[in-house]
C-alpha cells in the first residue's frame, strides 16, 4: 500500500525575526506532521488581519483586536501568542511633547492590537495608517507627530534620534496588572477537530523547538530581522518568544479578554466577544 497524501495546509504569519524564530523548525522540515504538509505564507500583520475576514488560510497569525471581527471563522490556538509583559509598542516622536490628544499618529494599522492600545491611552488622537516599516522615516520626516513603533522598532527609535512618549505595554502593565496580548495564532473553525489538534500541536512543538535550539532558530531569524546586530534581533525574540508563547497562561487569557471588554465599552470594537481557543 502507499503513503497515504497529506492535506496541504497553510500557515501564514509576519517576515519578522521573532515569527521566523517561532516557525523555525517547521519551515527547516526539523518538525513534520505525517498529516499535514505545511506551506508558509510571509505577510505583514495588518494584511493577515484582513485576510482573516474572508478565512483565507487555515492558520494565520492576527492581532488580538482582529479577533471580534474573525471569531466566526477562527478559534485561537493556545501556543502561538506574541505578548508584552511590561513592554509593547512604544509611541515615539521628534521631541517631547507635552500630550498626544490632537496629534497626527501614524499606526501600523487600524486591527492592531498597537492601534486599540493606543485609543485606549488616548482616544483623542488622530490616526494615520502608515506601513509599519515606515513609521520611524514618518515621525522623523515631520509628516506625523509621533508614530506608534511594533516589531524591531521597538528597539531602535533610539538610533533614528527620536523619543519615546509612552511604552504601551508599560503603561498596560502599571494600570492593569497584567501583560499585554498583541499578536496571536488562530485556527479555522471549519476545519475538522484532528486537523485543528495536529496543527495546534506542531505549533507548539516548533516553538519549543526554537526555544531549545536558540542559538540554531536564532541564526535562522537573522535574515528576517531587516539588519538587527545579533544581540538586538536576540533580544527583540526574547521579548515575544518565551513562556507566554508555548502556552496560553490564564493572565494571558484574562488580559486579552479584558483589552476587548475595554475597546467595546469605548466604542473602538462594534461587537462583544469571548476569546475561545483549541
Amino acid at each position: 500500500m502507499g503513503t497515504l497524501a497529506k492535506r496541504p495546509f497553510t500557515i501564514a504569519h509576519s517576515p519578522d525575526a521573532d515569527d521566523a524564530f517561532m516557525f523555525y523548525g517547521l519551515a527547516t522540515g526539523k518538525i513534520e506532521s505525517d498529516l499535514l504538509e505545511f506551506r508558509h505564507v510571509l505577510k505583514d500583520i495588518q494584511s493577515l488581519n484582513q485576510d482573516a475576514r474572508v478565512g483565507r488560510y487555515e492558520m494565520t497569525a492576527i492581532s488580538y483586536h482582529a479577533y471580534p471581527y474573525v471569531s466566526e471563522r477562527y478559534i485561537l490556538t493556545a501556543a502561538g501568542s506574541s505578548v508584552g509583559d511590561g513592554y509593547g509598542p512604544v509611541v515615539v516622536s521628534r521631541a517631547p511633547l507635552d500630550g498626544l490628544a490632537g496629534r497626527r499618529v501614524a499606526v501600523p494599522g487600524m486591527l492592531t492590537t498597537a492601534y486599540l492600545a493606543l485609543k485606549l491611552y488616548e482616544p483623542r488622537i488622530e490616526a494615520v495608517v502608515v506601513e509599519f516599516d515606515a513609521i520611524l522615516d514618518a515621525v522623523g520626516s515631520g509628516e506625523v507627530d509621533a508614530g506608534v513603533v511594533i516589531h524591531e522598532g521597538q528597539l531602535t527609535f533610539g538610533a533614528a534620534g527620536l523619543h519615546q512618549l509612552v511604552d504601551l505595554g508599560e503603561w498596560w502593565k502599571r494600570t492593569q496588572g497584567l501583560p499585554l496580548p498583541l499578536g496571536c495564532n488562530c485556527i479555522r473553525r471549519d476545519l475538522p477537530r484532528a486537523v485543528q489538534e495536529e496543527a495546534r500541536s506542531k505549533l507548539a512543538e516548533t516553538i519549543q523547538h526554537s526555544l531549545d535550539n536558540r542559538a540554531e532558530a536564532l541564526e535562522y531569524a537573522l535574515q528576517f530581522s531587516r539588519g538587527l546586530e545579533t544581540g538586538l534581533a536576540d533580544r527583540f525574540v526574547g521579548m515575544y518568544v518565551n513562556q507566554h508563547t508555548t502556552d496560553m497562561a490564564p493572565d494571558v487569557l484574562l488580559s486579552g479578554q479584558r483589552l476587548l471588554d475595554m475597546g467595546h465599552s469605548a466604542g473602538l470594537i462594534p461587537q462583544s466577544v469571548r476569546l475561545e481557543y483549541v
